[in-house]
């Protein structure tokens, strides 16, 4: 989600000497000139022109854009008329356009595609990024003309989203701390440029943690369990293969691999991988989590969860505490039965070992096949990408929403790997503009994630410039992308918030598509995985790679029978890490944390989520990039509670006639493309007739 006045974005002081400035101020005047960022793209759409945007572009462009939004932020201080919606709510959401476009270029990059340049550019500027946001947020003259058209909003004639425009900007100002002393905003503002400093800090060391943790194999036998393009697309030039760490705890190559010896070694490379003296986290997460609840404390809340979650659904860490509370017992009791069967197989095979982390994704994967007659190698060849793009994930699109596709290669792209399509309305009208970023490598951080480029807004004429980012592995040369059924989900995911952003209907940037809050956000994402199994777009896209033939009805039922296979392990590797968040932000400000992996360990037992010694958090503290180097802090439950809309709503498509053209155009019209202006429990009942159930999502993991 993104808050445009709250994007860490760059202001640099230009300190001129008299005798030579006139010459200096020329010189850069004359770079800012051709500084493709500081002007619109001639581009369809005004999509990025990557073919003249260079690294060194930016730093001139932040600081240029950030004097026009300082000049802008000073004419309406100093305004003598009396404050209105037009000079000043209107004024200050326009002031910040240009930084807007270029941000979204500019951390596209950082995590997608990075280089030393870049790194370089976030590392000095993230206190700069921090001191200019505060500035405008903790501006006393600034937030009173703000509250002067809060106090009078209900006298004002202004359409809906006005009115909603005026309540964002008043209360984000509030809870930044808009109304505290001017002793506090210097503290606060003190603390806010050690977080981006110490959150960037962080970034940089896992990234770099997770390329030192790479485990190389220097005998190709020790990889007993791949397949021969598997092996390939690991192996170094000289000789040896390189397993790479990916940002979760569980590796996925742990699925495969038969020698013992060897997972456990990559399993313990990926636990450790921020414990080691060069890229060690745990002072930095440390610091973070204390000076968050400092600033909390600042702010009037006892901890910073409970100021996170103001403008959440959740509301308060109580609710996430009893959503917590009332899915942990059954979550690690069927964990503790999944344990059980994985050992049962482990004795039945003759093995002397009791079942560990490293043991369980290649124990599990022989369970199901035992059970359910189904291995994830029977699925890979019906689930070839650019397949699944194209016939599954747009396929699912146009029968819900009309939506059809063209694939473009005329635009400039940051990266050879990237696709990019046109997307079109039912009627033929031009939608936006959607890139695919779906391979690995180094230069890109872990996980999956959607974005824009350009955010759609009337205001501006702007329709929506999206992208997707996956991290699939990339195969050998000349031979296919074959994905397992977790990454054809992750795809269905990612394009779900691809949909909320297309879809978008507002007329300020502010409010457009994703701009809402964490644990409502990841609801059309999580809302679109349904479709990946569904029987007509499945049997659209599920086409063996080779031979073109369907997916066996026979293998379809089995996926459907063992969906809620491993259910236990998943949810509670979840809990885990969720927990472990808000814990982390519960903390007080005068709680002492010496040990972070004490701290963890002493989390998960005062939860109980440690009963399953096999089952590790999703993540550990010392790697939790969502938490303490991305907005994630006390929101990563987000995921959870966001899962029972999910659920809740696919219940509503099946009794109301299922994937139908009027049932997406329902859903669309009522939530997906209405951005943040309304209420999210009202927005979501008066599209679903009445509040979200939880019994669907225990239905769908298996616990009831």
């Amino acid at each position: 989600m993104k808050k445009k006045i709250g994007m860490p974005l760059l202001i640099l002081s230009v300190l001129i000497q008299a005798c030579s400035g006139d010459k200096k101020e020329n010189q850069m005047n004359g770079d800012l000139a051709n500084n493709p960022l500081l002007k619109p793209s001639t581009l369809e759409y005004q999509t990025p022109d990557f073919s003249i945007i260079q690294a060194t572009h930016f730093e001139p462009a932040f600081n240029e854009a950030m004097k026009i939004q300082n000049k802008t932020i000073q004419e309406i201080c100093a305004d003598k008329n009396p404050a209105n919606f037009e000079n000043t709510i209107l004024a200050l959401e326009k002031s910040n356009a240009l930084l807007d476009q270029i941000s979204n270029v500019f951390y596209s990059l950082t995590g997608a595609h990075t280089n030393d340049t870049l790194d370089g550019i976030q590392e000095r500027m993230a206190p700069i990024m921090s001191a200019h946001r505060d500035e405008i947020y903790l501006n006393s003259d600034l937030f009173k003309r703000i509250k002067t058209v809060n106090n009078q909003k209900d006298n004002l004639k202004l359409d809906a989203e006005s009115l909603r425009l005026i309540t964002y900007y008043y209360d984000d100002f509030v809870i930044q701390g808009a109304n505290l002393s001017d002793a506090d905003k210097e503290k606060v503002k003190e603390i806010n440029g050690k977080l981006a400093t110490l959150s960037n800090k962080f970034n940089k060391t896992i990234l770099d943690a997770g390329h030192a943790s790479a485990v190389i194999v220097k005998d190709v036998k020790e990889l007993d369990g791949l397949s021969k393009d598997e092996i390939e697309g690991i192996k170094e030039k000289d000789g040896t293969y390189k397993i790479s760490i990916v940002n979760t705890t569980q590796q996925p190559i742990l699925q495969s691999l038969k020698n013992r010896d060897l997972r456990k070694k990559v399993m313990q490379a990926s636990i450790h991988r921020a414990d080691g003296a060069k890229n060690n986290t745990e002072s930095t997460i440390i610091e973070i989590a204390t000076l968050r609840a400092e600033k909390a404390k600042i702010l009037g809340y006892e901890n910073y969860a409970a100021w996170s979650m103001q403008n959440s659904m959740a509301k308060t860490p109580e609710n996430v505490w009893n959503l917590f509370n009332s899915l942990i017992p059954a979550s690690t009791a069927k964990a503790a039965l999944e344990a059980k069967e994985i050992q049962q197989l482990i004795d039945k095979e003759g093995q002397k070992f009791q079942l560990e982390a490293a043991d369980w994704n290649l124990y599990a994967e022989k369970v199901r096949k035992e059970k359910y007659d189904l291995e994830e190698s029977q699925i890979k060849p019906y689930f070839e990408m650019v397949q699944v793009l194209e016939k599954g994930v747009f396929y699912a699109a146009e029968k819900l929403y009309g939506i059809t596709y063209k694939k473009r290669t005329d635009l400039p792209i940051y990266h050879p790997d990237v696709l990019v399509y046109e997307l079109f309305e039912e009627d033929g009208s031009k939608l936006g503009l959607f890139y695919a970023d779906f391979y690995a490598r180094p230069s890109k951080r872990g996980g999956a994630w959607m974005s824009n480029f350009v955010t759609q807004s009337h205001l501006y004429k702007q329709k929506p410039v999206i992208y997707n980012v996956m991290n699939i592995v990339k195969p050998a040369a000349g031979t296919p992308t074959l994905l397992s059924y977790d990454e054809v989900e992750t795809m269905f995911h990612e394009f779900g918030h691809a949909l909320h952003g297309f879809f978008a209907d507002q007329h300020y940037p502010s409010l457009s598509g994703t701009a809402v809050a964490r644990d409502f956000v990841e609801f059309p994402s999580q809302f679109n995985e349904n479709w990946g199994l569904h029987p007509s777009i499945l049997k659209n896209y599920a086409k063996h790679y080779e031979t073109g033939k369907d997916m066996p009805a026979a293998l379809v039922d089995k996926i459907k029978k063992a969906s809620t296979f491993n259910q236990g392990f998943m949810l509670t590797e979840f809990l885990a890490a969720a927990n472990l968040d808000m814990k982390w932000h519960s903390i007080g400000k005068d709680t002492k944390i010496n040990d972070a992996n004490a701290f963890e360990k002493m989390a998960l037992q005062e939860t109980k989520l440690n009963v399953v010694s096999a089952i590790l958090p999703r993540y550990r503290s010392t790697f939790f990039a969502h938490i303490f180097g991305g907005g994630y802090g006390a929101g990563y439950y987000a995921y959870l509670w966001t899962e029972m809309l999910d659920h809740d709503a696919f219940q509503w498509f099946e009794e109301n006639g299922g994937l139908t053209r009027a049932n997406g155009q329902r859903i669309r019209e009522m939530v997906l493309s209405r951005g943040n202006t309304l209420d999210y429990d009202q927005m979501y009942e008066n599209w679903r007739g009445g509040k979200a159930k939880f019994e669907p999502l225990l239905k769908a993991r298996g616990l009831n």
